[in-house]
């Protein structure tokens, strides 16, 4: 691998966590980080990209000439977008611009430089009404899929990358399948090396949660600040479920597949926390109170918004046979490590997450 390494979304939360883990794992890499600081919380990281010796300019992968003056790199994470279901939904130009268009510029760069490409994309690319056909059940504190419900492309354990992709999945969906086609002509086109990894709820330290995205972040920062919670659909109850992955299990395996890009080249991996990290918000509020020992009220909105989701989990069972990677944060440790990094930057976090 040449010595650039570019992450696209670099000050983000995960691009900045990469970026930092990548640092001490790969010495001899010059890591440079694009982004441009429209989330939340993106500027306390440049700090700390920089105390870890990671270049960082601003710019945006919506605009060809800022990555047009980045030079030579040989290989590029895509991290950039905006990951938000619901803006994407009322502000569809900025999620076509900053999702499809942005990959697009990344994927010519990449061209160029003969680059490998590693990209992130989501669990949002499965369609919802595939997804709501899967035979579930009411629990006590969850829903949850029959554990005879096996199909095309999932089972008890959680949903595979053969999931059909026939049907309707929200517009921040679209992009991101857009992209992943778009991904897999280039790398056929111009016989390029890359991987693409549909990832679902990730969480832990530095993630600015808010209620539309990072739920696992926004339900740690709503208890530790005493704010109010709300469970919003499904009738109000809580029981919708999903499964997180912890930050660092995200970086262990983007390093994983660094260095065996030969053998995970052109790939399409669904990777998440699983079942066994998987959680209802009922189930979670009750973890986040455990942990952080405060307890809050909560508001049940009962109507659906449009792109819910009532249950989804990942089945990782490709990516383990492909790479040997699984999982080794617990969902207890996703919201300690949260919680203790509040603690160590609380009066600074307040004002960035809006708590104080």
């Amino acid at each position: 691998m040449k010595k650039n390494l570019l992450i696209t979304g670099g000050a983000g939360f995960v691009g900045s966590n990469l970026a930092i883990f990548l640092k001490k794992h790969l010495p001899d890499c010059r890591i440079l980080c694009l982004d441009n600081l429209q989330r939340r919380g993106t500027r306390m990281n440049i700090a700390r990209l920089k105390d870890h010796g990671i270049s960082f300019i601003k710019g945006d992968v919506a605009n060809p000439r800022h990555l047009a003056r980045l030079g030579d790199v040989g290989l590029i994470i895509d991290c950039a977008g905006e990951p938000s279901v619901l803006v994407s939904h009322e502000q569809p130009l900025r999620a076509l611009h900053s999702n499809l268009i942005g990959t697009f510029h990344c994927l010519e760069l990449a061209r160029r430089c003969r680059a490998d490409f590693i990209f992130l994309s989501t669990s949002r690319v499965y369609p919802i009404a595939g997804l709501e056909q899967i035979p579930w059940e009411e629990l006590p504190t969850r829903y949850d899929w029959k554990k005879d419900a096996f199909g095309v492309g999932h089972s008890y354990e959680g949903v595979t990358h053969q999931f059909p992709l026939q049907g309707v999945r929200s517009f921040y969906g679209a992009t991101k399948l857009c992209s992943e086609h778009l991904i897999m002509e280039y790398l056929d086109m111009f016989q390029l090396r890359g991987v693409i990894n549909r990832f679902g709820i990730i969480a832990g330290p530095w993630q600015m949660g808010k209620e539309d995205q990072g739920v696992v972040g926004f339900w740690v920062i709503r208890h530790k600040y005493k704010g109010s919670l709300s469970y919003i659909g499904y009738g109000g109850t809580g029981k919708q479920t999903r499964d997180a992955l912890h930050i660092d299990d995200v970086c262990e395996l983007i390093l994983l597949e660094i260095n065996q890009m030969d053998q995970v080249s052109r790939q399409l991996f669904n990777v998440g926390g699983g079942r066994r990290n998987s959680f209802s918000l009922l189930e979670l509020t009750a973890m986040v109170s455990s942990i952080t020992k405060v307890s809050l009220p909560t508001i049940s909105v009962p109507e659906t918004r449009p792109c819910d989701i009532r249950i989804y989990m990942a089945d990782n069972s490709f990516v383990r046979a492909s790479t040997g990677w699984l999982p080794q944060k617990s969902l207890e440790d996703i919201i300690t490590d949260t919680s203790q990094w509040i603690d160590a930057h609380f009066s600074r976090l307040a004002k960035v997450v809006g708590e104080g």
